[in-house]
């Protein structure tokens, strides 16, 4: 299966590239290529999840969770309690 790609310019420091390069040769990468688009995927990912994070935060900021479950948890745990 052929995946379309776009071919992008990135400059790297030598550190980077020797960083990039140690990894690459650690994991058994097949190329520099490879590497980096790992890498951004999973920044992206990192990124996707933090944005969903923060948005269920500013939800329930918005609108708290109602307590529905709270009181009768605890009517239920004093009724199975032994008070002999």
């Amino acid at each position: 299966m052929i995946i379309a790609r776009t071919q992008t310019l990135v400059q790297l420091t030598p550190e980077l590239i020797d960083a990039l390069d140690e990894y690459r040769e650690r994991t058994g990468a097949s190329s520099r290529s490879e590497v980096i688009r790992e890498a951004i995927a999973r920044l992206l990912a990192e990124d996707r999840e933090a944005l969903m994070d923060r948005q269920i935060v500013e939800a329930y900021t918005r609108q708290p969770q109602e307590e529905i479950w709270a009181s009768e948890a605890a009517r239920l745990l004093i009724v199975a309690e032994p008070w002999e």
